[in-house]
């Protein structure tokens, strides 16, 4: 590993709400910085990634809603550029959907059942060879809220974990580039938070999620540290 520092990961960061959160505080105690960009605050994205890693953030738009979201086709562009280069890449939700997408893979809105709250990721047998994935046992607990999903992997990719209601919950792309589903920035006080009467059209109680989410804090911090710490790793591989 060479003893140059590691530079900061650029962030996108896509809606006010969506941060970093604890996944940055943990990459933070790595060692790794963040440079998080808001271009939904008019903030431009580079043209060129330049070989550091890269993190994409959730948001309520699919991977190409450039008309809402008109910065989408320059984080695509990051995205394949990671991907070209072999490039770290930690796509969340939304960035993990847009990751699929830019690798070949397929995105449907309002697909499936939606999924909200504390929910149990079960790892594939595939995850036991995963840098990030592995050895966190049978299921690990991880935030989820989502109603679009991705239907089709990419070719070649990975499948590492999945849930009864959405199959692809995280995979990887080549041996630097992974997406996830769920939030595993996320803590559980977020949940209480949030705006009740959607959940309580898709049939959810917003304190029962919470509640839920706090019974398994616990578990999703020892699990998600881990991971993002092994990210750092990775991260300090390429400096």
């Amino acid at each position: 590993m060479s003893s140059r520092p590691v530079e900061p990961v650029l962030v996108v960061q896509n809606t006010r709400s969506g941060g970093p959160g604890r996944v940055g505080d943990w990459l933070g105690e790595a060692g790794v910085g963040l440079e998080v960009l808001r271009p939904y605050e008019g903030e431009e994205l580079p043209e060129k990634l330049g070989g550091r890693p890269l993190i994409v953030l959730g948001g309520g738009f699919l991977p190409d809603d450039d008309e809402r979201a008109p910065w989408l086709p320059a984080t695509r562009r990051l995205a394949a550029q990671a991907l070209d280069a072999g490039t770290p890449v930690l796509g969340i939700c939304l960035g993990g959907q847009l990751l699929a997408q830019v690798a070949g893979g397929g995105v449907r809105g309002s697909h499936g059942r939606p999924e909200y709250g504390s929910t149990r990721i079960t790892l594939r047998p595939e995850a036991a060879d995963d840098a990030l994935l592995h050895g966190l046992g049978e299921t690990v607990p991880a935030i989820e809220r989502h109603v679009d999903q991705i239907t089709q992997l990419p070719p070649g990719a990975v499948w590492l974990a999945s849930t009864e209601a959405c199959p692809h919950q995280a995979f990887r792309v080549g041996e630097r580039a992974w997406g996830v589903q769920f939030h595993p920035e996320a803590a559980a006080g977020r949940i209480a938070g949030w705006d009740p009467e959607p959940l309580a059209r898709q049939g959810y109680d917003r304190d029962a999620l919470h509640a839920a989410a706090v019974a398994d804090e616990a578990a999703a911090v020892a699990a998600w540290s881990v991971v993002t710490r092994r990210f750092a790793r990775v991260c300090a591989s390429r400096s």
